[in-house]
């Protein structure tokens, strides 16, 4: 590799660390995107141009052009509502091109200066069973990820006897074909290696519930820095290494993070076990108790005269598209003097940061957008609190019931507000499949109907 070509490489990888640091805040994620589509951008063109490796052009602007135009029709058709369970798809590929390059590079190592076969460096041998391994694993648990979001299937856990054991004895069969592969190169011991990592992949998200997708969705990104990370090794791409490395710890801290502000183990993430038990005994309709409806122009009169408003946007906002209506009747609220904020839960949504790319997408301030731990207390001082759309994340079971599948999960203390204005299509569960305790409480009143309707109705009886 040319001295340019290093050179180049360099300037993508401080260009993807200078977007990831961008991202860590929404005021500078703009700024952050354009770093990331610059230093791809230069990765790839110094890959094409600089790298004298690469020579078969006619195969590579084809599938450029091809993948290109795919990922363009899909952006523009794709709505904001379908984002969590599009990342989940883009990991997949991630994996898949790493079970791919791995397979390429076992079965002509000459290309890659690696060896020859039957006689591959060991290092590479194992560099490629792990990338091989986690972009299997990484392929199908992002396709179980997709098909729970997408609800193609039931976003309920699937948990079977056995099932701990069953994925620990996966875990060490790969451990012990990647010992079989190095020691005697064997065609066969890498074959079923991706066949068990396939198979573990799926063992490993089917039993998790859907509440805890978005957790699953950063680790699975995750995984897919680790895997490309790994093939980066197999390849002797110093880019590929350091851009796998950042988005391997990067999923990783932000998995942490929300495992600590969901009150669960990051080691059950790992292994497979996340909200599987507990999710299974997710409590079920508690009869016919009394909640308290009203209408658009009971909330509007409510908020008109209140002092203190803080919304709080959850996963029914985004189907409805409500976040320009409900923009639209915060601005006539602060016309009156109220003072408006919003709250926004580590997981409200499908996946980290859902609601705040709605709310930006709306134009709202983002001086006026706080997370949990720097609003949770003024619940107790605000007069009204809006839900529009959050369920599971405003729950007080997660407080009071230890048999719920949420207990321990810190929530918005929305409860503490005066009076709580809940905007819902009925009073179904939530994604946990868990009755939410705070539609029965005294000083809530439930406005039925769709999100978007609900606000646009609020704004106009504002306006008059």
């Amino acid at each position: 590799m040319t001295s340019l070509a290093v050179l180049a490489y360099l300037v993508a990888a401080v260009c993807f660390i200078m977007a990831l640091r961008g991202l860590s805040s929404p005021v500078t994620s703009r700024m952050g995107n354009l770093y990331g589509m610059v230093g791809m951008a230069l990765a790839v063109a110094t890959t094409l141009i600089l790298v004298p490796q690469v020579r078969n052009y006619w195969l590579i602007v084809p599938a450029i052009a091809i993948g290109g135009g795919i990922g363009y029709v899909v952006a523009q058709r794709i709505q904001m509502t379908a984002l969590p369970q599009l990342v989940a798809a883009f990991h997949s590929l991630v994996g898949l091109a790493a079970v791919c390059v791995a397979a390429a590079a076992f079965l002509d190592p000459a290309a890659y200066n690696i060896g020859t076969p039957g006689a591959i460096h060991v290092g590479s041998l194992i560099e490629m069973a792990l990338g091989a391994a986690i972009g299997a694993i990484t392929f199908t648990g992002s396709l179980v990820a997709f098909a729970k979001l997408q609800g193609l299937v039931s976003g309920k856990p699937l948990v079977f006897p056995m099932q701990h054991p069953l994925n620990a004895g996966l875990g060490l069969l790969i451990i012990l074909l990647i010992v079989w592969m190095c020691a005697g190169q064997s065609g066969a011991a890498f074959l079923l290696l991706i066949l068990v990592a396939l198979a573990l992949g799926f063992l490993l998200i089917l039993p998790i519930g859907g509440a805890d997708m978005p957790v699953v969705v950063s680790m699975l990104n995750s995984y897919s820095g680790w895997a490309a990370a790994g093939i980066g090794f197999t390849l002797q791409n110093n880019l590929l290494i350091v851009t796998g490395a950042l988005v391997g710890s990067s999923g990783a801290i932000l998995s942490y993070i929300m495992c600590k502000g969901m009150n669960r183990s990051i080691i059950n993430v790992i292994l497979g076990g996340f909200g599987g038990e507990a999710a299974s005994a997710a409590a079920g309709p508690a009869g016919d108790r009394a909640v308290k409806q009203g209408s658009a122009e009971d909330a509007a009169f409510v908020m008109k005269n209140a002092r203190s408003v803080i919304i709080v946007p959850g996963y029914g906002m985004a189907v409805a598209q409500a976040q320009h209506a409900l923009r639209e009747m915060s601005d006539l609220l602060k016309k009156e003097g109220v003072e408006v904020r919003y709250a926004i839960h580590p997981v409200a949504g499908r996946m980290p940061g859902h609601m705040n790319v709605l709310l930006a997408e709306a134009n709202v301030p983002y001086d006026e957008v706080f997370e949990l731990e720097e609003i949770n207390r003024d619940f107790a001082q605000a007069d009204v609190a809006f839900v529009i759309g959050a369920n599971d994340v405003t729950n007080p079971a997660a407080k009071s019931d230890p048999a719920s599948p949420i207990y321990g999960m810190p929530i918005l203390d929305v409860e503490n507000a005066k009076t709580v204005l809940f905007v819902k299509r009925s009073m179904a569960s939530g994604y946990a499949g868990v009755e939410n305790e705070l539609f029965f409480r005294d000083n809530t009143l439930m406005l039925f109907g769709d999100a978007k309707k609900m606000c646009e109705d609020v704004a106009k009886s504002l306006a008059a």
